[in-house]
């Protein structure tokens, strides 16, 4: 076969025999099936299996810790909402539908509801037949869906190996790791699906949207570069050698790079971590994170039927807090709302497109108490915590805006307020919103969705949502001179930040901190060490530029000879 092509989204070689996971089609009792009689029985047969479900995917959670467990948590309360056990009591009660029958159509018309409402909601639906499917199977007597515990692949002796997928779920992908799985290579699936985040997080290269990659012959030797994207079948001894001696020499350089963030002329450029919440501190200290340069609290809110108490908050707010005495812990507020409904609140109606709905922000503006809670429990732990606290709200378009969530966290007794920018306006008048800010930092995944009106989570406009987009680009130095000009510092906390070769150019751009998944951060912080900031400003001026994402990324690199000893 050719060089297949797809989107590196965790970095690194991988190399081994393919193992390629059959297309599993969904387990579907018959539309006749009924039970004996005893309604009560079967309502009970479903509840345990849904709760048996429920509590295999906590077990994996707690195993794997991290952004899994978060994930985890969440399908798992997916096979607790009360909303679907009253539609299978009533399936089984009313039309003596099995329990299996009844698990099956009340998961499918809540399917419907998701993948209607797109977005967010949209790429749960993954999640959601992952749980309806396992319930089905416990209530059947049949194997749980997924990746075998010993896939029987075609090389018996040769592991890890190259799992090949058209899609996974969360609870496969979480349970594997490096020393069974070397890479990953998904059909579907984008830069920011759980597949993605997951091998981020495990430091698995991953490659997603990637056609043709079911068509491999199970066995066939694959080298995959989860930099690049490109898949390898057949690859010969020698590309295998120059891949493995690269990835060998690029793991000592980064071994090397140690210490606070700079470029090789001193400039410093603190690099943090983004974190879902207390269980990702351990990676973040593991890989030598200064501080948490992005907190996303909403994993404390979602999917569940009541809004999380002020203690709770306050808890899990200073167990990150304790673990960075004396440094800076960025928290973003609860980023929920249109595509990430919170179920404790009335809904609002149908709005014909979430991305631009009542979301960040604006939720809070509709629903104070929300906002004084969350406000509240942070400066409370702030209190207990010798950590520098600073707090900051997505979804900010305007300059009065951004002085409203400024008073607010005033009022609350916080010391530092700032705004996320995520909207072409913001960016735009960066300047104003920084008159009213204490600092900026920057979202590059949702201000390319916005600037290229291109969904994030839809695979087909992935060129869209380059960071590398010289548009893009622009609109980052924007932001950067905007706050520069007020005195303010301007940090990026998007995935571009994780990038070893864009983060020296956002430094050139003015980006004054980077903040990424944990395991980024070595190479990003050996990158920068090998540059000066005259390299990096000459390197963003070159990609802006620039025509397109591949032309800017190749000047850019033009101007960085340090990253041949990457091997990025």
């Amino acid at each position: 076969m050719n060089t297949l092509t797809g989107v590196g989204v965790s970095p690194g070689i991988g190399f081994g025999p393919a193992y390629v996971l059959a297309v599993q089609e969904s387990l579907v009792p018959a539309p006749d099936a009924r039970h004996g009689g005893d309604a009560g029985a079967e309502r009970d047969r479903a509840t345990r299996a849904l709760e048996q479900v429920a509590a295999d995917l906590e077990e994996r959670g707690i195993r794997t810790g991290g952004e899994a467990r978060e994930i985890l948590n969440a399908q798992a309360m997916m096979a607790r909402d009360p909303g679907l056990a009253v539609e299978v009591a009533v399936l089984i009660d009313d039309s003596g539908a099995t329990a299996a029958r009844a698990v099956y159509e009340a998961f499918g018309r809540y399917r419907e509801l998701l993948a209607g409402a797109g977005g967010y909601l949209g790429e749960r639906v993954a999640d959601l037949d992952d749980v309806r499917d396992r319930a089905v199977a416990v209530l059947e007597g049949l194997r749980m869906p997924g990746v075998p515990d010993h896939p029987d692949h075609a090389d018996h002796t040769a592991r890890p190996y190259v799992l090949i997928a058209r899609d996974l779920a969360p609870a496969d992908t979480a349970t594997l790791s490096r020393d069974v799985v070397s890479a990953f290579v998904i059909e579907q699936g984008g830069p920011t699906s759980h597949t993605a985040i997951l091998a981020r997080a495990m430091g698995v290269p991953a490659v997603v949207a990637c056609p043709g990659a079911t068509s491999i012959e199970p066995g066939t030797p694959v080298l995959v570069d989860g930099s690049s994207g490109l898949v390898r079948p057949a690859p010969s001894e020698a590309e295998v050698a120059e891949a493995t001696n690269a990835a060998a020499a690029r793991k000592a350089v980064l071994a090397a790079a140690s210490g606070p963030g700079a470029t090789s002329d001193g400039h410093a450029v603190p690099l943090l971590a983004n974190i879902g919440g207390p269980g990702d501190v351990a990676s973040a200290l593991e890989h030598g994170a200064e501080g948490i340069g992005l907190y996303r609290t909403e994993f404390l809110f979602l999917d569940r039927a009541t809004a999380p108490s002020g203690q709770e908050q306050e808890s899990a707010y200073l167990e990150v807090l304790n673990a960075f005495p004396g440094g800076r812990v960025i928290v973003r507020t609860l980023d929920a709302g249109a595509d990430k409904p919170l179920a404790f609140l009335p809904p609002r109606g149908e709005e014909p497109n979430p991305a631009l709905g009542e979301r960040g922000l604006r939720l809070f503006k509709i629903n104070p108490e929300i906002m004084n809670e969350q406000l509240g429990a942070l400066a409370r732990a702030a209190a207990q915590s010798s950590a520098k606290l600073q707090v900051m709200a997505p979804m900010v378009a305007t300059a009065e805006e951004a002085a409203w969530f400024v008073a607010a966290c005033g009022d609350a007794g916080l010391p530092s307020a700032g705004v996320m920018i995520e909207i072409p306006s913001a960016a735009l008048r960066a300047s104003d919103l920084a008159a009213e800010a204490d600092f900026l930092s920057i979202g590059t995944n949702d201000l390319a969705q916005y600037t290229f009106a291109a969904d994030r989570q839809l695979g087909a406009l992935t060129m869209l949502q380059d960071a590398w987009q010289p548009a893009l680009l622009d609109l980052i130095a924007l932001a950067a001179a905007g706050a520069v000009g007020r005195g303010k510092s301007c940090g990026v906390c998007g995935e571009a930040a994780g990038d070893p070769v864009l983060a020296c150019v956002l430094v050139g751009l003015g980006v004054t901190s980077l903040s990424m998944a944990p395991p980024a951060l070595p190479a990003v912080r050996a990158a920068l060490s090998r540059h000066d900031r005259e390299q990096c400003v000459l390197a963003a001026q070159a990609a802006r530029a620039a025509i397109s994402p591949q032309e800017a990324r190749t000047a850019a690199r033009s101007h960085l000879p340090g990253l041949a000893g990457l091997a990025l």
